[in-house]
């Protein structure tokens, strides 16, 4: 089976790979580019960045789990103009099938260079090369609809600057797409807040490490309001514990499932005897603080409980700050009981970090 992150040999170069950089931390993206690849990057589509040589080591640390929302060895690449290329879509997917005809693959993911592109030509090019693709590749094993987070996806994307491909595992890349985790965004007059998007990044992402709380299972929320979080744990069929001394929405009046306690979060009190199968944490204000809070509530929490723990960054700027204060952040929860399982910036996600804990004994895919 071919690695999906080949490893270098004495005086041979680091492999080069693609990495998705989040918009909002373009303050720190050229110190960033500069400390994994020392020998140059260079730009593709609009978060995009070709790091012309990069070690494994440097791509698998907390550094990289946060700042680079998506990250792949890139084990074939064409630089071209699609577009003005006759045949692009034959030869495109000719290439990969005979680059990657020995890797035992689940599926094969095209994406997009360009993120939130308008541009309908390259959606549809991409749709066609992995429709190709996949005629192309008649031992695939996975299922799309449930794709296994510890085997190998071909994963491809393209743009005006050509193809770029590699193999790696949804986890190794940080999501079951190409170019990263699915995109929750929510708009339209029913919706209560943006909020409810991230949490359904956040299950989606916990998909990588565990599964996800089953339906009816009993959420912990504190710094609830107005609801968008609350609304999307309801509508995924969950009981929810709602805490904040700001008023939920209107909208989540008498919902089936939903019990809301208006105090502030310092205040709240599990009631004697209730355990909750799971913690979210949204709290604004001081990160230390709010962890502070949450690991009051961890002995309330059953044994395997994920936490989901929004790390926010408001004043702290810079790589080096941004890392020491998720460092605290890890011993606080580690000395409440709760051990990191994983960590990410997800689309919805603005200057902050989603961590995801668990409760000791948690259960891992």
């Amino acid at each position: 089976m071919m690695h999906p992150h080949p490893e270098t040999g004495p005086g041979e170069a680091p492999a080069p790979w693609l990495v998705r950089l989040p918009e909002v931390f373009a303050d720190e993206g050229a110190a960033l580019l500069r400390r994994w690849s020392p020998t140059g990057s260079k730009c593709l589509g609009s978060e995009f960045h070709l790091l012309k040589a990069a070690s494994a080591a440097s791509m698998t640390g907390p550094e990289a789990e946060l700042f680079a929302s998506w990250r792949l060895p890139v084990h074939h690449s064409w630089p071209c103009r699609p577009r003005t290329m006759p045949g692009f879509v034959e030869k495109a997917a000719q290439a990969l099938a005979r680059r990657f005809a020995a890797a035992e693959l689940q599926t094969v993911q095209v994406g997009l260079l360009q993120t939130g592109t308008p541009n309908t030509y390259y959606k549809k090019l991409a749709s066609n090369l992995r429709g190709r693709a996949l005629q192309l590749f008649p031992k695939l094993t996975g299922a799309e609809s449930d794709l296994a987070p510890d085997r190998d996806v071909l994963f491809c994307l393209l743009g005006p600057e050509g193809v770029y491909a590699g193999v790696a595992t949804p986890r190794q890349a940080n999501g079951f797409r190409a170019g990263g985790p699915r995109s929750m965004a929510r708009s339209g007059p029913d919706v209560i807040s943006r909020a409810g998007a991230k949490i359904e990044e956040a299950l989606d992402f916990l998909r990588l490490y565990r599964d996800p709380p089953t339906a009816g299972a009993h959420w912990l929320e504190l710094g609830a309001s107005p609801g968008g979080m609350t609304a999307a744990l309801l509508v995924r069929g969950y009981q929810v514990t709602a805490v904040d001394r700001a008023p939920l929405d209107d909208r989540l009046a008498g919902v089936r499932g939903l019990r809301f306690v208006r105090v502030d979060a310092p205040d709240f009190r599990c009631p004697p005897g209730e355990v909750y199968d799971a913690l979210l944490c949204d709290l604004n204000g001081e990160p230390r603080a709010a962890m502070g809070i949450v690991g009051g509530h961890s002995r309330s929490l059953r044994r395997g409980a994920p936490v989901i723990f929004t790390l926010k960054l408001a004043g702290v700027e810079g790589v080096a700050p941004a890392l020491e204060l998720r460092d605290q952040i890890e011993v606080q929860a580690r000395d409440a009981g709760l051990s990191l399982l994983a960590q990410t910036h997800l689309p919805s996600n603005r200057r902050e970090f989603t961590l995801v804990l668990e409760t000791l004994d948690g259960r891992r895919r």
